[in-house]
This record gives structure tokens, sequence and C-alpha cells, in this order.
């Protein structure tokens, strides 16, 4: 069926109980995303004994999948608003598990890092997609609820990965190691791929896009020439030319911005929509959104070095001891968006960047308190306030975020969103070179490593605490409540604008 290009056009897939089964499908892939993320790390130690990796091709094999999926973000949402984002999905979803199914079969590191540079390029196409699918098929009082569900999958997939790495990597299944992480996501894969043909409806933006392919140089360049000065930065010793490429990519990003206005004007289809940076809460929420990724990303690594470096924990014992971090996450943010946000707006968000902020401060004072001789369960109590304080972040920052977004718009804003969200990653893992490895001496002989890395681990929880002030305080400028949850709000011009185009 295809719903019209008019203000007033029925809401898109309304009672069809297939949306559903869409959500359930897009969440996993999603999930599988974020799990892959993350679950790389707990089995560095194993890749690098039995492939003879270097420290650098180490780093690449988690580095390559990053900059691949932040430099194809934004095009990713931008194929799926011009081809329809069903289609641009299913060939991310396909194209996802066969780079999993290289990187589980990698002969050499060499092999590895090219597969999952590959596996980023698939993300980028399949993540953006996730949101804009969510935005153009539910309508907007369902999808308050619907972001509180991804605000859960998010607390999970956060915290899951290194719980699922170090099992499968422990367990060591058919003596093939390490190679589960990746070989785990062919069968999920594949059952999205069939599930997803069946039960997502396309969407597109309903007028004909273009691919704006000076766009896309400009804007993969600038952030390849941002975030690999971040990514090697350390490694190389923060040679000038590092300082030199992101002061440059400073320049292409104005570059760009004034060739996407130029873009908008002469023919109405620039790759990112400039236009959405006037919608205020848009704008507030994409600054939020950076700087929250800022402090998520010193935060994790930081987490992970203190708990296997500092403590001596396995992988196994440092993923369990997350897992009351999940699981507030996940009931904060089903609860965040359904209950909270419809009756309190703006102040649940606030709420939760102060509650993450104490349950910080609450970590720094325990890892000073017990020092080497913390126990697992001593962290539950600072680990499920901060998780409170995230689930009440997340979910309803995305819902603030594309609340007022036309639906024409839905894959580039999408795309922004993911892309400015792992901009902050990266810049919190350039970051922590200074928060703290400026704190720890690596020359330190092994008995030494453990104290050091517990100062280290307090100071760079400092400089997160201090971000979630930031954050704070720059939610004033989000709308007191997203457009949805206005008493009384339907869906009218105002927040549906055009309608996509529709095929089922």
């Amino acid at each position: 069926m295809t719903f019209t290009d008019t203000p007033h056009a029925p809401q898109p897939v309304v009672g069809d109980r297939r949306r559903w089964f869409a959500l359930a499908i897009v969440m996993t892939a999603a999930f599988m995303d974020l799990v892959d993320v993350t679950i790389v790390n707990i089995a560095i130690p194993s890749i690098q004994r039995d492939e003879g990796a270097t420290f650098s091709q180490i780093q690449w094999i988690t580095a390559g999948y990053a900059l691949a999926f932040a430099a194809g973000l934004v095009t990713g949402g931008r194929l799926g608003d011009i081809h329809g984002r069903k289609r641009v999905f299913l060939i991310g979803i396909g194209g996802f598990t066969l780079a999993s199914a290289l990187c589980g079969l990698a002969v050499n590191p060499e092999m590895l890092v090219a597969s999952r540079i590959l596996q980023g390029a698939m993300a980028a196409l399949m993540v953006p997609q996730v949101l804009s699918i969510v935005h153009a098929t539910f309508p907007a009082h369902e999808r308050g609820k619907v972001f509180g569900l991804f605000g859960a999958i998010v607390g999970l997939g956060a915290v899951s990965g290194p719980l699922l790495g170090a099992l499968l990597t422990e367990w060591n299944l058919f003596g093939l190691e390490w190679r589960p992480i990746f070989l785990i996501n062919l069968p999920v894969g594949i059952a999205g791929l069939i599930l997803g043909s069946r039960f997502i409806s396309e969407s597109k933006a309903p007028r004909a896009l273009k691919l704006d392919l000076v766009g896309v140089a400009l804007v993969t360049l600038g952030l390849l020439m941002l975030l690999y000065p971040l990514t090697r930065g350390r490694e190389l010793g923060w040679p000038v030319w590092g300082y030199v490429s992101m002061a440059g990519a400073l320049v292409v990003f104005a570059a760009l911005v004034a060739y996407e206005r130029n873009k908008s004007a002469r023919d109405g289809s620039p790759l990112i929509e400039l236009s959405l940076f006037k919608v205020k809460s848009f704008a507030a929420g994409i600054a939020v959104q950076t700087v929250f990724g800022i402090g998520l990303g010193i935060f994790f690594l930081v987490w992970t070095l203190y708990m296997q470096f500092g403590l001596g924990w396995s992988p196994l014992r440092a993923g369990l001891t997350g897992v009351p971090f999940s699981v507030a996450v996940s009931v904060a943010a089903g609860m965040s968006v359904q209950l909270l946000v419809p009756r309190y707006g703006r102040k649940v968000l606030q709420t939760g960047a102060l509650v993450m902020a104490a349950g910080v401060l609450i970590y720094i004072w325990e890892a000073g308190r017990y020092g080497q001789s913390i126990a697992s369960w001593q962290m539950a109590l600072p680990l499920v306030v901060m998780g409170v304080g995230m689930g009440l972040i997340v979910a309803p920052l995305t819902d603030a975020v594309l609340s007022e977004v036309p639906r024409e718009h839905a894959g580039s804003a999408s795309g922004l969103i993911n892309t400015v969200q792992q901009m902050g990653n990266a810049l919190g893992l350039g970051l922590v070179s200074v928060v703290f490895f400026g704190v720890v001496d690596e020359r330190l002989a092994r008995a030494g490593a453990g104290p050091a890395f517990a100062d280290g681990f307090q100071h760079a929880l400092g400089w997160v605490a201090a971000v979630m002030g930031v954050i704070f305080l720059l939610m004033f400028a989000l709308p007191k409540r997203p457009a949805q949850h206005v008493e009384g709000a339907q869906d009218g011009p105002a927040a549906v604008e055009k309608e996509p185009e529709l095929v089922s």
C-alpha cells in the first residue's frame, strides 16, 4: 500500500501487528552490533596468543571496525532514505553476517583486520535503518514505548558483549578458542535476513533523492582525519601530524557545511539535511549525545583495564561484575519513557545525569577505600546507581532528538545520531590517554601495576563525573517535553510534516 505525501495522511501500518515483529528484528540487529563492538575486547589476549598479532594489529582489530562504522553512518542513513530502509537494512545485515563469518575464519591477523573493517562498513548500512524504520513504522504515540525498549537493548548490549565474549572464549567451543565470538552472529544474521524480508515494511523519502557523492567524500575524509589520529595517537607518541590532521578535520567539516548548504539550495538532495539543526530538540540532543558518548568512551575502556589489569581479575569475573549495571540500565530505560517522561519531561534526563554522576562518585570512594581488595559485590552499588542514571538518559534522549524530525529525513537524522555518538566515543577513547594513561606509568614493574591502574581509574572517573555535570547543563536546551508527550498532541503537520512512501 502507498500513502500519499500529505500532512494528514494516515499513520503508517497502524493496527498492523507485523510492525512488532519488524521491531523485534531491527532491535536484534541493533543488539548484535552493540555486542560486537565490545565482545572483541575481552578476547584480545586469546586472539594475540592464537594469531601472533602485533600490538598495532590488535589495536586495528578494534579500531578498524569503529573507523569504518563512524565514517559510513551518515551515508548509510541517507542510502536508506533514497533506496528504501528495508532494502538497505537487509543488505547491511547480510553483509554484516558475511563479514562475521570471514572474521571467524580468518587465517592471519591481516585478514581479521580487513574483515573487521568490512564488518564496520556493513554495520554502517544496517544500524541507521533501525531508528529510521521505527520512526517511519510507528505512530508518534507509540514511539515512546518503542524507544524505551531501544534504551533497554542499549543497556543490555553495553555489558552483554564482555560477558558473552568471556564465556565463549573460556568455553573454547569445538577447540575454536576466540572464533565463536564472531561465528555466533551467523544464525542471528541469517534469521534476521529471512524474517526481515517478510515482516519489515519498505519506506523511503517521498521524493526522489540522489546520493551526494561529494558530501560522502567530505564527511568520510573529515571523520577519518579526526578519528585516525585519536585512535593511533598514543601508540605513535602523539606526533605533530596528528594534531595537524585533527585541526584540518575542522576545515573539512566547515567546507562540508558550506557545500551542503549550497547543495540543498541547488537541488534539495544533500547528504546531511542542515535544516534538521533548526529543530531545537534535534540540535540540543545531538550536543548532549556527543558529550555523553565521550563519557561512556572513557568509562568502559578504563573500567575494563582496571578490573583485568589493575585487579588481576579473569575476563569472566569482570564480565559477571557488570551484570548489575546492565540490569539497572535496562529496567530504568524501560520505565523512563513509558512512565516518567510523560509526566516529568526533561527533568527525567537531568535527573539521570545527576544520578549517574552520583554513582561515579560512589565508585571513586569505594575504589579508594578498598583498594586492591575490593570485591565484585562491593561494586554492585555504584554500578546499579550508574546504570539507573544511564537508563534515565539513553531512551528519552533518543526520543527527544527524533520527536520533531520530519519522517522524510528520518534516515539522515538517525545516521547523524549514531555518528555523533561514535565520534563522542572516539573522543573519549582519545582522552583516555590523557586522563588514565597520563597517571599510569606503563614502565612500572608488573608488581606495581595494580595500584597504578587503581589510581588511574579513580582519576579517570573524576573526569566522567565532570562530563555528567556538563551534560546536565546542556540538557536545559532540550524541550521541556518531547513533542509526542505534550498533552493533547496528535500527529498533525507539526509532528508529521510529510509521510514517507510505504510499500508493503
